[in-house]
């Protein structure tokens, strides 16, 4: 065993000094740190404001449109104010007592009951003025984010009291993106326009065939972004106009408008409980959804570092089998001692990037924890908590062991990265199962396809890893492990048949059936 660590060592400093091991160790950190800076960023800076007209010739709906567009506009500056609040208290103890305090009931940005305090006590300075005991003395001072949404007034050459085609056909240049109008001392174009006929309560549908055909008219939304049905403004005008248009309705049919709407807001809690969390801390939180989904990012993980590691083994032996090296090797060392020399002096490498990956993800995690990441809080304790980082060192070394052997395979009977392509093309369409699957298994943990993946050895690792925190059944965490055993020994044995005689092989490839036979030699 003296030659094969010797290869081994061999393998893992010549990996090592290489530009590709460096870029691999610093990608995936590197990409767990933008891609929180970027969401934080672009949830504060990187979306734009969204400039629009209003023209309501029934002047009957555009102040309900503006209420509602201004309490939107409430519900994000509470938003930044929470966050404000929790990245600049003095202490965590303060936090309680702050949201222990009457006008203060609790610091969620989606309550409604905090967004009436808030707008109905003064806003932006009320809450500041609130807060403001319980911050640093050297917190910066709060910054608004950019509104959403802002109306821009019509240009003067537009006449209203067009009929609404003609409207629409004077608007299309700002529509468009050909004309520009000034708002706020900036050029801004024009991202959408609201247009409401003089006639709009005869376009009202009412259950029983009341109303015009649903589709053939209404008010009109003009916008070339195609994106924004569901979160953005199209979706706040809509909720605004069918609320005014049903209290009007409570008004025309006798009923109190006011009483309504409270009957409305009232409701049962449904209490989301887990019977498989201790007494008394049953109910569910947050943090247990995300750990239900933690597993994902470790299959994803696991996906790069078997598929780079795979990748950085077979351009290994192909490359010193092409360039004669690897006779120079064998005249020194059995097959044998070279093979498990290889498949060593890879893992190791690949623990360390896997090990230098995971150390910078808590570190990250730790830093954005306590700076303006609730997120990032909560996968920290779920990863310090969980066994998840153990259980994806097992799978990860059995995954690389399993597809090593058939790379070993592989790379012995090839001589050139071309040869090995169209083996690697049917080995890349195996591994796509796990990516397409990733996100349906958290769903349905212990449902049919999973337990039918975990059985499948080459599946195995990347499965289990996705089921870990859903607390599978034992008989398929024993059963599997041992499964996925039997045939990574099973795989380095017939690598190791493989990889002895045809690594000196030259020529056309062997095809399958001489590869069986040389298994049974």
């Amino acid at each position: 065993m003296r030659y094969a660590f010797l290869v081994a060592w061999r393998e893992y400093s010549e990996s090592a000094k290489t530009r590709g091991f460096w870029i691999g160790l610093f990608m995936v950190p590197a990409m767990i740190l933008i891609s929180i800076q970027v969401q934080l960023w672009l949830a504060k800076s990187g979306t734009p404001t969204r400039h629009f007209f209003l023209v309501d010739q029934s002047q009957r709906l555009e102040p309900a449109i503006d209420s509602a567009l201004d309490k939107n506009r409430q519900r994000q500056l509470l938003a930044a104010l929470v966050d404000y609040t929790r990245k600049n208290l003095l202490h965590q103890d303060a936090l309680s007592t702050l949201v222990s305090s009457a006008p203060l009931a609790q610091l969620d940005p989606g309550s409604v009951e905090l967004l009436e305090t808030f707008i109905g006590k003064g806003g932006r300075d009320f809450f500041l003025k609130q807060v403001k005991p319980y911050l640093r003395p050297d917190a910066p001072p709060f910054v608004e984010p950019r509104p959403a949404f802002e109306r821009v007034k019509l240009p003067p050459e537009i006449k209203t009291d067009k009929s609404i085609g003609e409207l629409a056909a004077d608007l299309k240049p700002y529509l468009r993106g050909d004309r520009r109008l000034e708002a706020g001392n900036n050029l801004v174009e024009i991202d959408a326009a609201i247009l409401i006929p003089k006639d709009v309560e005869n376009l009202i549908v009412r259950p029983g065939g009341g109303g015009p055909v649903f589709g053939t008219n209404g008010i009109q939304y003009w916008s070339a972004n195609l994106t924004d049905a569901g979160t953005g403004l199209r979706d706040e005008v809509e909720k605004a106009v069918s609320g005014e248009i049903r209290q009007r309705e409570f008004l025309r049919r006798g009923l109190d408008s006011a009483a309504v709407r409270d009957v409305e807001r009232s409701f049962v809690p449904i209490l989301s409980l887990n019977p498989k969390k201790e007494a008394g801390q049953e109910a569910v939180n947050t943090t247990d959804i995300v750990k239900q989904y933690a597993p994902i990012g470790f299959v994803y993980l696991l996906w790069i570092s078997i598929f780079s590691i795979m990748q950085m083994l077979l351009n290994n032996i192909i490359e010193e089998k092409s360039s004669r090296i690897i006779e120079v090797l064998l005249s020194s060392v059995t097959p044998g001692e070279l093979m498990i020399g290889k498949l060593c002096g890879i893992a190791a490498i690949g623990l360390t990037m896997v090990g230098a990956w995971i150390v910078t993800t808590f570190v990250i995690l730790g830093w954005q924890s306590g700076n303006s990441s609730e997120l990032a809080g909560q996968v920290l304790a779920i990863l310090k908590t969980t066994r998840l980082v153990p259980v994806f060192s097992v799978y990860f070394i059995l995954g690389y062991l399993l597809y090593a052997g058939l790379i070993l395979s592989l790379g012995s009977v090839c001589n050139t990265l071309k040869e090995a392509q169209s083996y690697m093309a049917v080995l890349n369409m195996v591994m796509m199962v796990p990516l397409l699957t990733m996100m349906f298994i958290p769903r349905h943990p212990n449902g049919p396809l999973a337990r039918v993946l975990s059985w499948i050895p080459i599946y195995t690792p990347f499965t289990m890893m996705n089921r870990a925190n859903a607390d599978p059944p034992m008989v398929d965490v024993v059963g599997t492990m041992i499964l996925l055993v039997i045939c990574t020994a099973g795989t380095l044995w017939m690598a190791g048949k493989i990889f002895r005689i045809g690594i000196l092989r030259s020529g056309q490839p062997p095809k399958i059936v001489e590869m069986l036979r040389w298994l049974k030699g």
